[in-house]
């Protein structure tokens, strides 16, 4: 990507560059032309043509022999006196100034303010610091190699050189004043000791910066976003883990939704068994669901016909419905047990037609030269064959660059390279991290139960989509998120990887079941300190210009409505977390319930 603002300066600085080599090359060529002349206006300065070309260089170090004698001089050799000498102190100026870049820049980094910090030297990283920069933020990297020279010319990073994981490096890169830190080396015991060290350096902090830690197993990412979720008592540091392909399998579908035509059914292919799949399905019904729940006017959304084929898609299918449920009921999942070359000889290629196809091999290049030998895909797709790449993102581009320099066919449009990790460095969809994605589910959920029960949208600050939320609300919503942890250890539950077994999910809601009363009462308690923190006091009606709130009194006072929305938001709790593959597990008895003052956890 191209730097708005750095394009100019650098032409700029050519500019001068080109100015300042003119002088020298004056400077040495008008030297020659007047020391000629003056030897043969006196022939006793110099002998030869080599005694020219000495002193001439001569002038570059301010003086020559032939200046110890009087003039006159020829105008060339006048100009040139001036102009050599000129001509160093630049270059002179222009080498102090390239010593001391990786000095001032450390210095610079070290006293950065507001900044991102990148960590590691992956390709991830350096891609993600790139389209930072380019978006406008102040991007300070630390990774173990040394920055060359172009590096620091063309991305003008901010870079420290050193373990990201020493404290002393980290406080060298502006830590403490960080908004943002990016845990993205090729290590994943390396980005976790990143996050560990940056917990400890910020740990005192009023608002410690956001944490974000890539994972590059799926599976494990899973696993230790359910680990932090239930982390009670644990820092108020903002931390979530990452994966490349969740992240950009969420980007696939803001940049290419899927198309939708009245009346008819949309479907979808999904072939082959690479690690993009199980992303590519999960956000594909996740995209599909949020179509539905805001059809056009007029119109019934109907499922969305999924069909994977792959060696193992029932097995694939029943893992991924069993983890994530509302597969099932946002789509109609059909398997065909067959690999690639199989897929060409099914019947279905012939007698339907896809709306789009996607193709995740294993092996990258053999997919992407499935696909370009097999025009049976192409006529078989009504909009595109995707092809997820890795290491292909340059060919990427040569398919799918503007008009002017496109440099390959893309089958009229019919086949689209998507570089996953170009993809995946947006820094606002790795920032609706898993607190952020729970607070907006249960913003939706919210809003469905007031329109249930006859509120219009508009009528209350919070009757509006999540986008258009005031901040103080989304706050509270995190807040209630991040005291998901206090309500499980009150339950004694624990959150899981969904592996879809009903013993145990029966056996944490019916705890729930057992302690509503008491944990809707706890939820309220929280929520009441929450708004006060905000400056918000009790005040009929509701004002909230002047942060005035009927409902911030004891729990005994409240109207049954409200006691009952508390309620039905601690019932919500399991299907809450079973969205994004969660469970409630039931692992000890539960703790009694107690109130707890604004100095405690949660």
């Amino acid at each position: 990507m191209t730097d708005p603002v750095a394009a100019p300066r650098r032409l700029v600085e050519w500019w001068l560059r080109a100015v300042f080599g003119v002088i020298g090359l004056a400077a040495f060529i008008l030297g020659y032309i007047g020391f000629d002349r003056l030897l043969k206006a006196r022939p006793d300065t110099a002998h030869d043509r080599y005694d020219v070309l000495y002193y001439d260089l001569q002038l570059f170090v301010f003086g020559a022999e032939p200046f110890q004698n009087a003039g006159p001089y020829p105008w060339q050799l006048q100009v040139a006196r001036f102009a050599a000498p000129l001509f160093t102190l630049l270059a002179v100026a222009e080498a102090s100034r390239l010593l001391l870049a990786a000095e001032s820049r450390r210095l610079r980094a070290r006293h950065a303010r507001g900044h991102v910090l990148v960590c590691g030297d992956s390709p991830f990283a350096h891609m993600l610091a790139d389209r930072l920069f380019a978006d406008g933020e102040r991007v300070v990297v630390v990774r173990s190699e040394p920055f060359g020279p172009l590096e620091y010319r063309l991305r003008r990073y901010l870079g420290v050189i050193g373990d990201p994981a020493n404290p002393q490096v980290l406080r060298g890169a502006g830590l403490s004043r960080a908004h943002t830190i990016y845990a993205c080396s090729e290590d994943d015991d390396r980005n976790h000791a990143i996050a560990n060290t940056a917990s400890r350096l910020v740990q005192d902090r009023r608002q410690p910066p956001r944490v974000y830690v890539l994972v590059h197993d799926s599976e494990m990412c899973l696993s230790l976003q359910a680990r932090r979720l239930g982390a009670a008592g644990s820092s108020r540091l903002r931390l979530d883990y990452f994966h490349v392909d969740d992240v950009a399998a969420r980007a696939l579908h803001r940049h290419h939704p899927l198309p939708h035509e009245a009346g008819q059914p949309t479907k979808v292919l999904i072939a082959g068994s690479g690690a993009f799949r199980r992303a590519l399905l999960v956000e594909t019904a996740r995209h599909w669901r949020a179509r539905r729940a805001d059809p056009p006017p007029g119109q019934v959304v109907p499922p969305l016909q999924v069909d994977l084929a792959a060696p193992d898609a029932a097995t694939e299918l029943a893992v991924a419905a069993s983890r994530y449920p509302f597969l099932t009921t946002d789509c109609q999942l059909t398997a065909y047990n067959l690999d690639l070359d199989g897929l060409v000889e099914l019947d279905q290629l012939d007698r339907d037609r896809y709306d789009r196809i996607y193709v995740c091999a294993p092996e990258e290049t053999s997919g992407l030269q499935f696909v370009l030998d097999t025009p049976a895909l192409w006529q078989s797709a009504e909009s595109a064959v995707f092809v997820p790449v890795y290491q292909q993102a340059a060919l990427a581009a040569a398919f799918h660059g503007d008009s002017r320099h496109d440099l390959l066919d893309e089958v009229h449009g019919k086949l689209r390279l998507y570089p996953v990790l170009t993809r995946a460095c947006d820094a606002r969809l790795i920032a609706e991290d898993l607190t952020e994605r729970l607070a907006r589910l249960i913003h939706e959920r919210y809003l469905q139960a007031q329109l249930c029960a006859g509120v219009r949208p508009g009528d209350a600050p919070a009757m509006v989509d999540w986008s258009r939320l005031p901040e103080s609300l989304r706050r509270a919503n995190r807040a209630h998120v991040q005291d998901i942890a206090a309500k499980l250890l009150s339950l004694g539950c624990v959150v899981a990887p969904r592996r879809g077994g009903t013993g145990y999910a029966s056996a944490a809601g019916q705890v729930i079941d057992d302690r509503i009363e008491e944990l809707a009462r706890l939820e309220h308690e929280r929520w009441c300190r929450e708004r006060r923190g905000e400056g918000w006091t009790y005040g009929e009606p509701r004002d909230d210009a002047r942060r005035r709130h009927p409902a911030l009194r004891p729990w005994d006072e409240l109207p049954p409505a409200v006691q009952e929305q508390n309620r039905e938001e601690i019932r919500a709790l399991p299907d809450v977390l079973s969205d994004s593959g969660f469970e409630l597990i039931r692992l000890a008895p539960a703790v009694p319930a107690q109130r707890r003052g604004p100095g405690d956890a949660g």
